[in-house]
């Protein structure tokens, strides 16, 4: 294949996540989260695996940070631990948790890397979910304008790119439907109030971040699917547009349109009556942003449920699946883009995550070979590149993730890094994809 090049300027990151590396759950006034409960819950996780030591990030991050030096990468996105910062969700701030924080943005300034710092990536504090319902409470949106407020407050003049939330789909649907993450709900009523809640709480958080006089740009990232009808069959077809409306207009419709898409109504007729929208709500949804970031992960072929022609969609098991059931479609990550810029905004993009778990061991002579993962980077940095051609307005591209992490309900079965975790020692060990990827970011493509 051919040598491509990206655009000069082009954000080459890595992407972490607070309770996935951090540890330290209970050091220097840290409050407990909804994930610190559910990890701890019997059975809510494979093997009973938990976040409390994870990476050990916490008191390892000047080695993490240079870890990024090594990969020549010119960005890093990190999330911000709500329950580190506002222990209790509301009211006291803890200074020792927005120190680290300080200290981390200054590292990575000082070693040239802009921060993409994430405000909230699923680590509710939990004192939110016990005193009211957490994101099914309205009152928890403001809670997190506050909490934005403060964070702005401390690392503003520094942070390059902000984003208000992590994958709002999965907090609400895999939180509080399918009740696969943190907190364990399972409810659809409530998954819809908590998006809504959650969408609410990104405009305030905009609203929040704009009123500090943030230097940053201010975005949300949503992970979004490609999904297709798997045959020309007209029910096929209504499948995979009910689909489409679970998965992606859902959040992208109020947004960049300031409403919900007009056959919502009718697939949650009979679980609610979208009454916990109020006046101004959707105006505040869809305050102007000034970048959007995307999370890759799925292409769909979608099948009728034939027990439910009203609602019901299947998704086609994927004939080549990886270790945690998902095929590897490239072209999927193109045909996001492409229908993002199309459909819905002009705005610059950012893929902010993308990757591939995979079985990966160190060999007898301390080497990790990983060829699939860089062949899926390959993969989709060409596929990225197309839709740059064809005039999307992609800006960056973030490879989930720098270093092997707890991986939410899979715990720690699975690996996603480019750097092996040895969570017994924590040694960093890094694989071949880490060695290929820092030939990327330094040609700035791929020859």
């Amino acid at each position: 294949m051919s040598a491509i090049r990206f655009p000069e300027g082009f954000l080459w990151g890595a992407a972490t996540a607070a309770y996935q590396i951090e540890g330290a759950v209970d050091e220097d006034g840290r409050g407990p989260s909804i994930w610190d409960t559910f990890s701890h819950t019997p059975g809510a996780v494979l093997r009973g695996d938990t976040g409390d030591i994870a990476c050990d990030h916490y008191h390892r991050w000047e080695q993490d940070l240079d870890l990024l030096v090594d990969l020549g990468v010119n960005s890093y996105r990190l999330s911000v631990a709500w329950p580190r910062v506002v222990p209790t969700g509301s009211g006291a701030v803890n200074e020792k948790g927005l120190d680290f924080y300080d200290r981390l943005v200054d590292g990575l300034v000082e070693r040239g890397i802009a921060p993409m710092v994430t405000l909230y990536h699923w680590d509710l504090p939990q004192a939110l979910q016990d005193a009211g319902g957490g994101w099914a409470n309205r009152d928890t949106a403001a809670h997190f304008a506050d909490y934005a407020s403060v964070v702005a407050g401390r690392l503003g003049d520094r942070v390059s790119h902000w984003l208000t939330l992590n994958e709002p789909y999965c907090s609400a649907f895999v939180g509080h439907l399918e009740g696969r993450h943190a907190p364990g709900v399972r409810d659809e009523a409530t998954a819809v109030t908590v998006l809504h809640h959650l969408l609410l709480a990104h405009g305030l958080g905009v609203q929040a971040l704009r009123g500090s006089g943030v230097a940053g740009q201010v975005g949300i990232t949503c992970n979004l699917t490609s999904p297709h009808p798997a045959s020309e069959r007209a029910e096929d077809v209504a499948a995979a547009r009910r689909l489409d409306l679970y998965e992606n207009r859902m959040f992208l419709d109020p947004l960049f349109r300031g409403a919900y898409p007009d056959d919502a109504r009718d697939y949650y007729d009979g679980i609610t009556d979208f009454s916990f929208v109020r006046e101004g709500d959707l105006e505040t949804i869809a305050a102007p942003i000034d970048y959007f970031g995307i999370n890759y992960y799925e292409r769909h072929l979608v099948e009728a449920d034939p027990a439910d022609a009203v609602r019901g969609w299947r998704r086609v098991p994927d004939p080549h699946p990886t270790t945690v059931g998902i095929g590897v479609h490239p072209e999927g990550l193109r045909e996001i883009l492409e229908r993002v810029a199309r459909d819905y905004t002009s705005l610059p993009l950012i893929v902010t995550e993308t990757g591939i778990s995979l079985h990966d061991y160190v060999d007898p002579a301390g080497e990790i070979h990983d060829a699939e993962r860089t062949a899926f980077y390959d993969g989709h940095m060409r596929a990225a590149h197309e839709a740059i051609e064809n005039g999307v307005d992609l800006v960056g591209f973030f490879p989930w993730s720098l270093m092997d992490n707890f991986e939410w309900a899979w715990g720690y079965a699975y690996r996603f890094g480019m750097y092996y975790v040895d969570y017994r020692t924590q040694e960093r060990i890094p694989k071949d994809s880490a060695r290929w990827f820092a030939e990327v970011t330094r040609r700035n493509g791929i020859d």
